[in-house]
């Protein structure tokens, strides 16, 4: 069977849908910017709000995002051009970034430490997906998960889902680092050991995150996988599937074994 050396996931949008918190949060930023009344969410806002969460690049847009839909932009316009439009926003309304992630990091925060279980039960997780994680850590010798999260909430979510996977193999926010530097980190310590380039299989949902990868000549011996069922459009899928560097991968396939995931 073909195995990675070494078999790397990232959390939200891979094992994780976080969505529900994401949207939560969100919400909760918007009051603290623009005191709606009254200050419940509107029906059906967040289901309008989902299928855009993959145009979401840094945690600031989000309440902006809701901001734009309440304003009322299209669906349609925000998938083809959120940048410009989050910018147009911003300028138009005289808002700061800054200020809005703190808005959104500081929701959060209180949110954690008011109720942590309340937080940790907004997350829910891919079907099938936490199975096929227990036997990627059994086939694989070295699993790891790479994320922007914490890694005590991913190690504390897991853990509820009886996932055995120890504090080591999880570099979270804390590392202070981007993905593609992780996983050179990987590969270097890897090298000290044995001499030899690791074979790297690295599963993402951003289509941007895996091309930052790929710009990385040191990075050439990571396998990029696209998780199609994670935080991405049809046309991310669309070009991913036209291009022979990276892989889009199926929950169908996902759960097959690892030798038919690049076929």
């Amino acid at each position: 069977m073909t195995r990675p050396d070494i078999l790397a996931f990232d959390f939200d949008g891979v094992i994780c849908d976080g969505l529900v918190e994401y949207f939560q949060t969100a919400w909760k930023a918007y009051c603290k910017i623009w005191n709606p009344t009254p200050s419940t969410p509107p029906d059906g806002l967040a289901e309008r709000f989902y299928p855009l969460r993959p145009v979401i690049e840094t945690g600031w847009e989000m309440p902006l995002l809701l901001r734009s839909l309440l304003l009322g932009r299209d669906e349609t316009e925000i998938l083809a051009d959120w940048q410009a439009i989050a910018h147009q926003r911003v300028e138009a309304e005289g808002l700061k970034p800054a200020d809005l992630a703190q808005a959104v990091d500081g929701t959060r925060d209180e949110w954690i430490q008011s109720d942590l279980n309340h937080w940790l039960a907004q997350h829910r997780f891919y079907p099938g997906v936490i199975d096929r994680l227990k036997r990627c850590l059994e086939e694989v010798e070295q699993c790891v998960v790479i994320s922007t999260k914490e890694g005590r909430f991913i190690q504390t979510l897991l853990e509820r889902e009886q996932v055995a996977i120890a504090p080591e193999q999880i570099y979270g926010k804390e590392v202070r680092q981007p993905k593609h530097e992780t996983l050179r980190q990987l590969t270097n310590r890897y090298c000290s050991k044995t001499s030899s380039t690791p074979d790297i299989w690295f599963i993402e949902d951003r289509v941007k995150t895996l091309d930052i990868v790929r710009t990385h000549s040191d990075l050439s011996h990571v396998t990029l996988y696209l998780a199609d069922w994670g935080y991405n459009t049809v046309s991310d899928r669309d070009r991913a599937m036209k291009d022979e560097q990276l892989h889009v991968l199926s929950s169908a396939v996902f759960a097959q074994e690892l030798d038919t995931w690049k076929s």
